[in-house]
């Protein structure tokens, strides 16, 4: 009989020169992190990250919320595959058919038992979670205040927002992409965030910025694109386009080089935003006296 693995918290003293990262050596110096989990080959690096995953948890004393929020990711992604693994039949050893098929059902009442566990947490990083994977209402009302009083640094974060406020706010969805643009490398660089701002843009009316941001991320996916459509953005307007066109490959140079924050290029477009949000924002009334 295994033990349910929510997540599991405590003091460890590592043996030789096992540093954490080998989920072989894991498993033989802390068997129960891996009792639970199926045998074979199969979904082996979903296994890995998982297993890697709670010994993190198990070594540090207080686990952020972060940590678990990557526990529950790991622990959905190797389920899942688990799942699919569990429908291959094993003609010659039936015992690992059965094997995964026990694994799938335990990574399933563990995954529940995470979910349930961290239900209702004001970390922004599990509110995300249950948020996003289970339609929680209250969850999603903690990351927006979260996100308000200026506590998410985390880009992954600030970019799901984003495509949040997409539909209520675009003028607070351009602020985050542009926040999130600030933040990262090349290597973390998502060119969907600069469509996020074409279509806030577009939303705002402002269809030199929709432009400006489509053809910035053009430049960096190389992607086709119907050119008649793209000026007609600008009601024809060639000599407009060439200026932006010059512009946007200033933006995704700066963008793809980790240079756009502290940029002239992000200046001036924050600039816009908050013009943007005076026409927008009541203006409070004059006390009287």
């Amino acid at each position: 009989m295994f033990t349910s693995f929510a997540f599991v918290t405590g003091a460890f003293v590592l043996f030789g020169c096992d540093n954490g990262r080998n989920s072989d050596t894991i498993c033989k110096n802390n068997p129960e992190l891996c009792e639970d989990l199926h045998k074979d080959s199969w979904c082996r690096y979903e296994k890995g990250d998982l297993i890697r995953q709670r010994f993190i948890l198990k070594t540090t004393p207080n686990p952020t919320g972060k940590q678990i929020y990557d526990q529950l990711r790991f622990l959905e992604v190797y389920s899942k595959c688990i799942e699919l693994a569990s429908g291959v039949q094993h003609k010659v050893n039936v015992q690992r058919t059965n094997d995964r098929l026990r694994a799938f059902g335990i990574s399933v009442q563990n995954l529940e038992e995470l979910q349930e566990s961290t239900k209702g947490s004001q970390d922004p990083y599990l509110a995300y979670y249950h948020w996003s994977r289970l339609d929680d209402a209250k969850s999603l009302a903690v990351l927006i205040k979260a996100e308000k009083e200026g506590q998410i640094s985390d880009p992954e974060l600030l970019s799901k927002l984003a495509i949040y406020y997409l539909k209520t706010d675009a003028a607070r969805a351009k602020k985050l992409y542009l926040d999130v643009l600030g933040m990262v490398d090349a290597d973390h660089l998502d060119p969907d965030w600069l469509l996020g701002l074409a279509t806030a843009s577009r939303t705002l009316g402002d269809l030199d910025g929709s432009y400006l941001y489509s053809r910035a991320n053009i430049a960096l996916t190389k992607q086709s694109v119907n050119e008649a459509q793209m000026l007609a953005l600008l009601t024809g307007d060639k000599t407009k386009a060439a200026m932006l066109d010059s512009e946007a490959e200033q933006l995704a140079k700066a963008v793809s080089s980790g240079n756009f924050a502290g940029s002239a290029i992000e200046k001036r477009l924050r600039a816009e935003i908050d013009t943007e949000r005076a026409k927008i924002e009541p203006v409070a009334p004059l006390a009287q006296d």
